[in-house]
């Protein structure tokens, strides 16, 4: 089983999210005779259950599973997988949240339910006692723990509507430990593993210190999501703990992993290297905004100018997730990178996230956006399809025309 087609066929989602993405900024800047939310749904649906979640699954398969030799079940999940995700790509432009794209999307999460058990259950017993095989467990019942979002939503549109204030917190739910609990701490699993095959362990004591502080940061930190209503003070404080406490345990992980950077660096390219070195620092930049967060004024800002949110979020999709699972899996060989496809992203990732904090500071701040804003988004937006269209068609290439032996 070549695990490169299951990497195309995740490389084809994301290039829908970046078309999708430059269609909804064009809703801006001339009639377009579709509904954007319903492009929305479709392009955040496909972006974190098409996209990244193939990308880590596989990851995560090749790394721990294949020894497993359970190849029949793995592919039956991949295919009910990618018909779930078919199925929310077509139904969620055409008719948004109903009856036909929740079915899919309820079946989706069953199809990730039944991954968890399948890699809980026939993961390798060497594996078992690393401590990357440890995140990765953890980084899976996050996944499990954030589908209590989507099935929230269900019994909050049947009974108090989509104006309640149940309704957001159901979403930023899912989004808080999708973010946060399965993206982040699978990749620092896959990481760890790297570690691990290098011959790079470490103090149990500080291991266990780190991953406590990071699980209570990634609890915790989920009352940020919920400050946007004003709710209790007490809110606040917890949301700070939270805060306070990812940044200990990611000063703890710098503290862990400095002095072996170089031999971690040993084996990859600079390309790859660069690309880990971009979200670290990036990492820094979302920790910070966690802490300001948490203060009531800027909680309150952040509800009501959406643009702080949409760069954030962006921020952490686009600058710490995409560059750390790209770097992984040209790692593990299932991806081909090029210098052509990481240039015109990156162009597009800092172009279009200055522009959006901008509109954020000048409604902020009072100012008056600058005229063709909207056209001129538009125009550096389209800049992701070109560059992800270029890494898609030079893996097909690839992958076709020029297999592995």
């Amino acid at each position: 089983m070549d695990l490169r087609k299951h990497i195309a066929i995740a490389l084809f989602y994301f290039l829908m999210v970046a078309l999708m993405g430059v269609l909804l900024r064009l809703f801006f800047v001339t009639p377009i005779s579709l509904n954007y939310k319903y492009i929305l749904h479709a392009h955040s649906h496909t972006a974190l259950l098409g996209w990244i979640y193939l990308g880590l699954t596989t990851l995560i398969y090749k790394i721990f599973l294949v020894e497993a030799q359970k190849t029949k079940v793995y592919k039956i999940i991949f295919v009910f997988t990618n018909l779930c995700i078919a199925g929310m790509l077509i139904t969620f432009p055409i008719q948004g949240y109903a009856l036909f794209s929740i079915i899919f999307s309820t079946l989706f999460l069953f199809a990730s339910y039944w991954f968890t058990f399948y890699a809980m259950k026939y993961v390798p017993q060497h594996f078992r006692k690393r401590f990357s095989y440890k995140l990765i467990r953890t980084s899976l019942w996050y996944l499990v723990l954030s589908s209590i979002g989507p099935w929230a939503i269900g019994g909050v549109m049947a009974t108090l509507g989509p104006e309640s204030i149940w309704y957001k917190s159901s979403i930023y739910f899912y989004l808080h430990f999708q973010y946060n609990g399965w993206f982040i701490i699978a990749l620092l699993g896959i990481l760890f593993y790297i570690l691990e095959s290098k011959g790079i362990y470490f103090n149990p004591q500080k291991l266990k210190s780190f991953f406590l502080l990071l699980n209570f940061g990634i609890l915790f930190t989920v009352f940020l999501s919920f400050l946007w209503f004003l709710p209790p003070v007490a809110l606040n404080v917890l949301g700070l703990f939270g805060a306070v406490a990812q940044v200990l345990a990611f000063y703890e992980l710098y503290l862990l992993l400095g002095p072996q950077l170089p031999i971690l660096k040993a084996g990859w390219s600079k390309m790859n290297f660069r690309l880990l070195k971009i979200a670290a620092v990036l990492m820094v930049a979302k920790l910070v905004l966690q802490l300001v967060s948490a203060l009531p004024y800027f909680a309150n800002l952040a509800f009501q100018l959406k643009d702080f949110v949409i760069g954030y979020l962006h921020l952490v999709f686009l600058g710490i997730v995409i560059p750390s699972m790209l770097a992984f899996l040209q790692y593990f060989k299932l991806i081909n990178l090029s210098k052509t496809f990481l240039l015109l992203f990156l162009f597009a990732f800092v172009s279009t996230e200055v522009l959006i904090f901008y509109k954020a500071f000048a409604l902020w701040m009072g100012f008056t956006l600058f005229p063709q804003y909207y056209l001129l988004l538009a125009i550096l937006s389209s800049v992701f399809p070109v560059a992800v269209a270029f890494l898609f068609f030079k893996n097909i290439k690839n992958l076709y025309f020029s297999p592995r032996t």
